[in-house]
């Protein structure tokens, strides 16, 4: 239904990324079994954190490598998908999967703690919605589409900016941008207050925004870097980014918005609830141990 059989297995795998992302995968298994001793930290991975870092590492190939990525260039909506998948669910998987010793070892590089200050709670939030919101500007949107070497650039940048979004409600290191529980429920509530601008603007849109997505000639120029063949043939075969007939332009549009601002607010609100309830066994602890009878020296016998 989807069409996909008109394209060939390179299109739709990207073979070159999927070597790339299992390269990754085995430095992370080298680096957290038979090669953890080389590091001054334990950096031993429980099997939890194993598959939370793979499950991560086969989200983001498919977002980017895989037919998620190959059905984004064709329909606004999977583009949206694709968008959730990259920077609002794989990033924490990886990020967990992670020990705290690796992290420790990764942020010894002198770069990295030089940087160390960029990693305040404020900045991370509005640094990775701003970059979110900008890229869904039509303008600049169709822009970064058009060109490859942009494309890939903004989007590694956009990978970036989303862990360090996440770091403060993830870190293991308390001494690097952690928060309190309160002060995290705080945080995730801006986070999704700061994306729904850029998601209310696509889904309330009344007509197509987005000129790779509806111009049929800008849309097999996008297509070219992601499809092996000639894109005019596209054109000949297929009545332009519209030739699913599942949704026209427009209603694709609202959809991948909602779809974006759903996930979001799922991930975020797990995240909330899982932090709210850790906050409040955390307090009856403290509550309980504050009403334990205090003794002294001389009345250990009474106690």
């Amino acid at each position: 239904m989807l069409g996909l059989q008109y394209f060939s297995f390179s299109d739709l795998w990207s073979p070159w990324f999927m070597v790339f992302m299992i390269v990754l995968t085995v430095v992370y298994f080298l680096a957290v079994g038979p090669f953890r001793s080389k590091f001054k930290e334990n950096t031993k991975a429980t099997i939890p954190q194993k598959i939370l870092f793979v499950s991560g590492m086969v989200l983001l190939y498919l977002a980017h490598g895989g037919p998620v990525n190959f059905l984004s260039h064709l329909m606004f909506s999977f583009h949206m998908l694709m968008m959730a998948l990259s920077y609002i669910i794989a990033p924490p998987l990886i990020m967990l999967g992670i020990p705290t010793g690796l992290w420790k070892t990764l942020l010894n590089f002198k770069v990295l703690r030089k940087m160390k200050f960029l990693m305040h709670p404020i900045f991370t939030a509005v640094l990775f919605n701003a970059l979110f919101s900008l890229y869904h500007v039509p303008a600049v949107h169709d822009y970064v589409m058009l060109h490859f070497m942009v494309h890939r650039i903004y989007y590694v940048v956009l990978l970036i900016t989303s862990m360090m979004m996440w770091w403060p409600i993830l870190t293991p290191i308390p001494d690097v941008g952690k928060m309190q529980d309160v002060r995290k429920m705080a945080y995730i509530f801006v986070n999704s207050i700061l994306i729904t601008p850029a998601c209310a603007l696509i889904i309330f849109a009344s007509t197509p925004m987005y000129a790779t997505y509806n111009d049929a000639s800008l849309w097999a120029e996008a297509m070219g870097y992601c499809f092996s063949g000639d894109p005019s043939i596209l054109l000949q075969q297929f009545d332009g980014p519209t030739f699913f007939g599942i949704l026209d332009p427009a209603q694709d549009q609202q959809v991948g918005g909602i779809m974006m601002k759903l996930i979001q607010e799922a991930v975020n609100g797990s995240v909330l609830a899982y932090t709210f309830f850790h906050w409040v066994r955390r307090e009856g602890r403290d509550d309980d141990f504050d009403e334990l009878p205090i003794t002294g020296p001389g009345n250990w016998n009474k106690a």
